[in-house]
């Protein structure tokens, strides 16, 4: 009985232990302020998206992959982004038809 009683005392305080270790490490369970709905923490410049910014792009990991809602996020982003240049190559390709025709 005495036995039981010793193995029961030491684990109570390999666990108090471990607990005040953990503590220690990982803070005392403080919470930051939520982020607003729809925002993320993936970061994209507002215009001008370069390879590099795509290479440097990381997604929060969930338990089955990337949070869905950022990878949303970055393709709506990126598909912009591609309108957008489209459209001014589209543009410029117009204009450097019409200054051929004018100097025919």
């Amino acid at each position: 009985m005495l036995t039981a009683l010793l193995y029961l005392l030491v684990m109570v305080f390999v666990g108090a232990m471990l607990f005040f270790v953990a503590s220690a490490v990982f803070g005392r369970s403080e919470e930051l302020s939520p982020i607003p709905p729809g925002t993320t923490f993936t970061a994209l410049p507002v215009a001008g998206v370069t390879g590099n910014h795509v290479r440097e792009l990381r997604f929060q990991q969930t338990l089955r992959g990337y949070k869905a809602s950022e990878v949303d996020w970055a393709l709506d982003r990126l598909g912009g982004e591609i309108d957008s240049l489209r459209e001014k190559v589209a543009y410029l390709e117009e204009v450097a038809a019409q200054s051929r025709k004018a100097g025919d």
